[in-house]
Order: C-alpha cells, then sequence, then structure tokens
C-alpha cells in the first residue's frame, strides 16, 4: 500500500512538473512574441494618444510634405511594379520555354543582382554617370562637348531603373517556378489543339504566370517602399525618408509615428496580395506531375530569335550586377594604396559581430519556435509563429519609430531611467531590431526542414523513451543541421546588408559596413565606398549560390 502511494505521488509530481514545465514555456512564447510584435504595437498605442497637437502635426502634414510623399512613393511604386512585372515574366518564359545555347547559365545568373544592395548599385551608376563621372568627361573630350551629357540620374526615374533591375528576380524566380511546374502539360494540350506558339504563351503560359508574378511584384513593392539607402541619396521624398527627417530632422516623433503608420498599412496591403497570390498559386498547381514527351520540352530558337533570348537574359544581368560590379571595381583599383585599411578591418569586425550575433539568437528562437509547433500545434504556437513570420515585412524605418517611442515614454515618466541608454548606447536595441526583421528568415528555413522530418519518428523515439529536449537533440538536430546553418546564413547575409536600423540604432563607434558605404556615399567619397560596398556583394552572393544550387537540384 505504501509503495502505490508513493509511486502515484512520483506521478503526480511528474505531472505538475510538466504542467509547469508546459506554462513556462507557453509564458516565454508570448513574451518573444510580444517583444517582436512591439514596434506595431508601439504605434498602435501612440494613435490612442491622438489630441489636438496630433491632429495638428496631421493637418500640416496634410497641407505640405504628406501629398509629395505619397505622389512620389505612387510613381515610384507604380514603374518599378510594370518594369519587374516586364523584365521579371520575359526572363522567366526565356529560360523556361525556350532552350537556346547558355540558357543554363542564364537560370542562375539571373538570380546575381539579388546579391547587390539597391543602395551599392545607387552609388556605383552615380559614380559613373554622374557629371564629373568618367563617361561624362570621357564624351565630352573626346567630342568636345560642352555642359551635361546625360540627365541627371538622382531622381525617381533614376531610383526605378535600380529598384527594377535589382528586384526583378523576385518576378522571375516565382514565374520561372510557376511555369516550369504548371506549363507544360498545358502547353502540350494547346498545341495538340493547333494553337501556335505565340497564342500557346499568351493564352497559357502568362495567365498560369499572373499569380506568381502579382506575388513578385508585392514582394518588389515592399522592398522599394522598405528602402533608405537609395531615396536618401537620391534625395527623393519617399515614406521612409520622411519617416526619418520627421525624427531626426524635426525631432517630431508624432510625426513620425503617423508617417510609419501609414507605410505599414501600405505594406499590409501588399503582403496581403502577395498572400492572396500565393493561394491562387497553389490553385492553380496541376496534378499528374511534369510531362516528359518530347513535345512538351522548351523549343529550341534558332538565328534571330536566339539572339532575342541572349539580349531578353543578358540585360538584366549585365545592368544590375556586372556594370555596378565594373562601376564600383574601377576607383577601388585606381586608388588601391589610399584605402583605409585600418578603418575597414574594424567595420568588418563590427558587422561580423553584429550579424554572427543576430544570426545565433534568430536560428536558436526559430529552432524553439520550431519545435514547440511540431511537439505541441494549437492556436498559441500557430498564432506566435504568424506573428514571428511577419517581422520580415516590417520595413526597417517602422522597426526603429516603434523601438523608440516606448523608449520616449519611459523618458518622460522617469528622466532618469536607463532604458534610453540600454536601446541607444548598446547593442540590445539593434539586435532587438534585427530580430523582430530576421527571425522570420530563420523561422521559414527550420520549419521547412522539419517538413521533411516525418512524424513517425517523432512516434518511434517516444516508444524508445526519448521526449523533451532529447528528442530535439538525439532526433531532430542531425536531421536539420542544414536547414539550421542555411537559416544561419541567410539572416548573417541580410543583417550584413541591413542599413535603415543599424543607421540610428547601432552602438556609439560601432559603424558597419552598410552604415560606412552609406555615410562615404553620401560625402561624395565612393572611392573609399567601393571597398565596404563590394564586400557587402561578395557576402550576398553567398545565398544566392545556394539558391541556384537548389533550383538545379529540383530541375
Amino acid at each position: 500500500m505504501t509503495i502505490l502511494i508513493h509511486v502515484d505521488m512520483n506521478q503526480n509530481l511528474s505531472r505538475i512538473g510538466a504542467r509547469l514545465g508546459a506554462l513556462l514555456v507557453q509564458a516565454a512564447m508570448l513574451l518573444f512574441a510580444a517583444l517582436l510584435a512591439l514596434p506595431v504595437l508601439a504605434l498602435a498605442v501612440s494613435w490612442l494618444q491622438f489630441d489636438a497637437e496630433a491632429l495638428d502635426v496631421l493637418r500640416q502634414m496634410a497641407e505640405t510634405v504628406l501629398p509629395h510623399y505619397v505622389r512620389t512613393s505612387l510613381l515610384l511604386c507604380g514603374v518599378v511594379a510594370v518594369a519587374v512585372a516586364a523584365v521579371g515574366m520575359a526572363t522567366a518564359c526565356a529560360v523556361t520555354l525556350f532552350d537556346f545555347p547558355g540558357r543554363r547559365v542564364f537560370e542562375w545568373a539571373l538570380l546575381l543582382p539579388l546579391a547587390m544592395p539597391a543602395y551599392v548599385v545607387a552609388y556605383a551608376y552615380t559614380d559613373f554617370l554622374q557629371f564629373s563621372g568618367p563617361l561624362q568627361v570621357f564624351l565630352r573630350e573626346t567630342f568636345d562637348w560642352r555642359g551635361r551629357v546625360f540627365p541627371e540620374i538622382r531622381n525617381v526615374w533614376g531610383a526605378a531603373w535600380v529598384f527594377t533591375f535589382t528586384l526583378y528576380p523576385y518576378v522571375y524566380l516565382l514565374a520561372r517556378t510557376a511555369l516550369s511546374e504548371r506549363a507544360t502539360q498545358l502547353m502540350e494540350a494547346a498545341r495538340l489543339l493547333g494553337a501556335p506558339l505565340s497564342r500557346r504563351i499568351r493564352e497559357v503560359a502568362l495567365p498560369l504566370a499572373r499569380p506568381a508574378v502579382a506575388a513578385g511584384v508585392a514582394l518588389a513593392l515592399m522592398e522599394t517602399l522598405a528602402d533608405f539607402g537609395v531615396a536618401s541619396y537620391f534625395g527623393i521624398q519617399t515614406f521612409t525618408a520622411g519617416i526619418y527627417k520627421a525624427w531626426l530632422v524635426m525631432d517630431n516623433r508624432t510625426a513620425a509615428a503617423q508617417l510609419a503608420t501609414l507605410l505599414l498599412l501600405t505594406v499590409a496591403a501588399l503582403l496581403w496580395l502577395e498572400h492572396r497570390a500565393q493561394r491562387r498559386m497553389r490553385f492553380a498547381t496541376t496534378r499528374g506531375g511534369r510531362a516528359h514527351s518530347a513535345e512538351a520540352q522548351p523549343v529550341r530558337l534558332r538565328g534571330a530569335a536566339r539572339w532575342g533570348a541572349w539580349a531578353v537574359c543578358g540585360l538584366p544581368v549585365l545592368l544590375g550586377f556586372v556594370l555596378p560590379v565594373v562601376f564600383m571595381l574601377r576607383p577601388l583599383i585606381g586608388g588601391w594604396e589610399e584605402l583605409p585599411w585600418r578603418s575597414f578591418a574594424q567595420w568588418a569586425r563590427n558587422s561580423l559581430w553584429l550579424a554572427g550575433l543576430a544570426a545565433a539568437l534568430a536560428t536558436l528562437a526559430a529552432l524553439v519556435l520550431a519545435f514547440a509547433q511540431r511537439r505541441q500545434p494549437g492556436w498559441l504556437t500557430h498564432g506566435v509563429n504568424r506573428v514571428v513570420g511577419l517581422g520580415y515585412a516590417v520595413p526597417g524605418a517602422v522597426i526603429v519609430v516603434g523601438l523608440l517611442l516606448p523608449v520616449g515614454w519611459v523618458q518622460t515618466v522617469a528622466p532618469h531611467s536607463s532604458v534610453g541608454y540600454w536601446v541607444t548606447a548598446t547593442v540590445l536595441g539593434i539586435v532587438w531590431a534585427y530580430l523582430v526583421r530576421f527571425t522570420a528568415v530563420a523561422l521559414q528555413s527550420v520549419q521547412s526542414g522539419y517538413a521533411r522530418i516525418p512524424a513517425s519518428f517523432d512516434d518511434s523515439a517516444r516508444m524508445l523513451g526519448v521526449t523533451g529536449l532529447g528528442l530535439m537533440t538525439q532526433v531532430h538536430w542531425p536531421l536539420l543541421r542544414r536547414s539550421i546553418m542555411a537559416a544561419a546564413l541567410l539572416v548573417f547575409v541580410d543583417v550584413m546588408k541591413e542599413l535603415p536600423a543599424t543607421l540610428v540604432l547601432r552602438p556609439f563607434n560601432s559603424d558597419t559596413l552598410a552604415v560606412v558605404t552609406y555615410q562615404l556615399a553620401r560625402d561624395e567619397r565612393l572611392g573609399e565606398a567601393a571597398l565596404p560596398a563590394l564586400t557587402l556583394v561578395l557576402v550576398g552572393l553567398i545565398p544566392v549560390i545556394l539558391l541556384s544550387r537548389t533550383l538545379r537540384s529540383k530541375a
């Protein structure tokens, strides 16, 4: 009897311990989700404090700068949307529906502009094409011309050019996947019904790829609206530039919060459009796999058509990657001995330190969240992962305002509080911003790894007595190592290139490669900016190489 009571007490204690552990895990998940959602929550709370002063600020902006911000952003987004859709769809059709020499090279080369930060491309073209640049100087000296040869590139149209040839890979990648997975069988059926090639492309391939194009355009527009480097350097008054101007120049937190809210609502609308397009892509998926008949293979091009395909695929790579790299190499090679190597080493160390720390924390958080969702799926884990997953869509400018607004409120209530110091003068604030933005990247990679692990593995491990952390360390970890390494690498690269949040929240005397590239280019020291800029490009090539290898393995 005593033994039975003792066993029953041990079982009750173990149940209580398990419940307490589960409650602690749930509380930690809710706290983490709240910390990542703080920028959006802070903006929402700021509107609850809407008073006569805030209304007056909004009225003044509506009468002065807001219409200009709206017109400029709409014009820029409209041009970029049309351009990236045209370039991305044309290149996807060329490499998917047609066969020509060099097609395999273009399949991965068209992804290279993903490695180029948009602000680096802007600096490269400005250095080469401006009035005092080498091209205009050469033309004036050769042909004895006077004045400006080319129009000024620092305007909305120049920014649209930059964004088009750095962001079209979003459309290209999604449209290429949609065409390769869905178009072959229906193109074959249309051919058997007597439709010529032009009609098959117009009435079969293009409608099938339309949801993918819409999703890619939405992603490109989110990047365009979130950009700060190109808008600031070109002097374009977009919402992001207006947010920084309101906060840092005008010292008006209310105006910055209102502009950040408008930007966030616009991005939310684009995110809804992207999700809607993704659902349509899944609905359009054909059954039965890929057609393997010879008629369903890409059409082989000959003669002038081959040259046309080379032009369609080669120009985006040339304009979005090759020429910017060449333009940045010119001042780098010419001033090799005058480059600030000692400062560059310090900038590189700061970038590596911040990127490594953020990558480790984001990957660890993603692993814990993905494991919790797999072990105990429910509304809580699903909701937390949704909140974390939406962080990548929040622009850096919104994150900055959303983190600094609570700091200002705390400083107002408790002037002697050290919260402002910890957020703005240490790595806490910048790493916090990185986790808000990039934990979603790590989570997506880890979840894709978990999707490849059958649930039967977990059941077999439990039958053998392996549960809890043992299940993660002994069963999941060996199968997830590649996904975890990919997650850490993607976050590392994104943090290395991140500019808006780093520019404001970095600790004192800890400039990163992205920040000094922006500062040197802003001061017209483009020759010195070439070294950190090209370093960022080299780092950005890593995920592009991994992505191209993944696409080849699926082909």
